[in-house]
Parts: C-alpha cells; structure tokens; sequence
C-alpha cells in the first residue's frame, strides 16, 4: 500500500503524526496541571480548561506563558512527594518500644546464623536496635 506513495508523502505524513501525537500530550499535561491545582478556584479550572477547549492554540500558549513556572514547580513538587512515600513505605516502621529492639535483632541473629551478615554487622544492627 506505501508503495503507491511518494516517499516524500511518508515523510511528511509520519511528521504530522508526530506534531499530532506532541500536541496532544501538551494539551493533556495541560489539563493535568489544571485539575491538579489546589491554589486556584474550580470556578478559574473550569475557565481554563473551556478555554483549552474551545481555542486550543491560544487556550495552552496563554497557559504555558503565564503558568509555565509554577508548572514545572508543581511538578517537581509532586514527584519529590511521591518519591518520598515510595522511600517511607519501603522502611519498617519506628517501634519505640523494646518488642519492636527484640524483634530487629532476632532478624539480624538469623541473618547471622545464614551467613547473610558477619559478626561484627550482626553487632552493628543490634547495637543500632538497642539505640
């Protein structure tokens, strides 16, 4: 079916696909940023968002000129945020009593006893539970 087409036809239409596929991830992070705020009213993100809608081209340069700034913030943000639940979810909890000292140094004893850790980890860990 290409082999019809003029190889210059290809070309052209594979870089309209791609300005297509661009414009419309913009237009969704647009919108995401949008619906995501807390600072402004659901009153100014139905504005913008109709404003997107009904002139796309404008709606996202007006956007992107005078929020690009706070954009990127908030999107920086928001991954730092979820970068530290990630980390805080992968670490056992605090036990501020001597069950949770007795529970972190028998998993250390066993890690000894598979040949996991050395001895002088095994006294580091215990050391640091009895902390």
């Amino acid at each position: 079916m290409l082999a019809d087409q003029p190889f210059l036809d290809v070309l052209w239409t594979g870089f309209l696909l791609f300005l297509w596929v661009g414009w419309v991830f913009l237009v969704v992070l647009v919108l995401m940023d949008v619906l995501r705020r807390h600072d402004i009213s659901g009153w100014s993100k139905a504005l913008w968002t109709l404003a997107i809608v009904v002139v796309p081209w404008l709606g996202v340069l007006v956007y992107l000129i005078s929020q690009g700034d706070g954009m990127s913030q908030r999107r920086l943000e928001a991954l730092e945020h979820s970068q530290q639940r990630a980390f805080d979810r992968s670490q056992p909890p605090a036990a501020g009593n001597g069950a949770g000292a007795a529970d972190e140094i028998q998993r250390a004893k066993a890690l000894l006893d598979s040949g996991t850790i050395t001895a002088a980890e095994f006294e580091s860990l215990k050391q640091r539970a009895l902390a």
